[in-house]
């Protein structure tokens, strides 16, 4: 069914976001399973028939299921991770309809074009990496969301670069997306005029407004785990 459709994203996160994401997730699955425990204790009287048994605990089952579903339980790390997302898009003003961008343009892997990562890999910077899995129609609204977010200060972004160049470090990781030897992205790079620093800062505010996938569900990891995030404004009525 469509509306089982899921959509994988995988994101670097840090060690300590990994772990304080885990230990929710494990409190919340903690607290499902204990009022269970306790629904079982107070209706299940020993001796009671078997059909009369397994129709208590399968209204049980029903209701963890209702309750996963409006909230009160967190439900599957998925679950939990879907719910932030949502809030994120709707703090940030994203949560609306978004056209379908140029064919093409969403398949590409890594950030934007001309933008470095948002921390190092690693040591200092992210270690770790975390799966989720997104209803297809939420993934594709996040999908769409970046794009057209960041779309204006992307095409800024090519147009410094047409002007004074990537620098070394972007030249050579777009060479190595690119099958280019690095040698060649080298020179290239070093025959561009230097960018003064009044260029620099303007191409430093351009990837500021860069917004990926993983920049968004790492806020929304944040949210969950109680870091200080936008607040999420009131429904307006229509």
């Amino acid at each position: 069914m469509a509306s089982m459709a899921r959509m994988k994203f995988h994101v670097a996160v840090t060690k300590e976001s990994l772990k304080r994401l885990n230990a929710y997730c494990k409190d919340e699955r903690k607290r499902e399973e204990r009022w269970i425990a306790e629904r079982r204790q107070e209706l299940l009287i020993p001796g009671m028939p078997r059909r009369a048994a397994a129709a208590i605990r399968r209204d049980i089952r029903v209701q963890v299921t209702q309750m996963r579903r409006t909230g009160e339980f967190a439900g599957t790390r998925d679950d939990i991770v879907t719910r932030a997302v949502r809030e994120e898009l709707r703090a940030r003003g994203l949560d609306r309809k978004w056209p379908k961008p140029p064919e093409g343009e969403l398949g590409a892997p890594g950030r934007p074009w001309g933008t470095p990562p948002s921390q190092p890999m690693g040591a200092g910077g992210y270690t770790d990496r975390v799966s989720v899995n997104l209803p297809y129609d939420l993934g594709d609204t996040v999908r769409r969301a970046v794009h057209w977010t960041s779309k204006t200060a992307v095409e800024a972004l090519q147009e410094w670069a047409d002007r004074w160049g990537d620098g070394i470090d972007v030249a050579l990781r777009e060479a190595d997306r690119g099958g280019i030897p690095a040698e060649l992205a080298l020179m290239v790079a070093a025959g561009r005029p230097s960018a003064p620093q009044s260029a620099l800062e303007i191409r430093d505010r351009l990837r500021a407004q860069i917004l990926t996938t993983g920049d968004l569900i790492r806020a929304s990891v944040e949210r969950i785990t109680g870091k200080s995030q936008p607040e999420i404004p009131d429904e307006v009525e229509k």
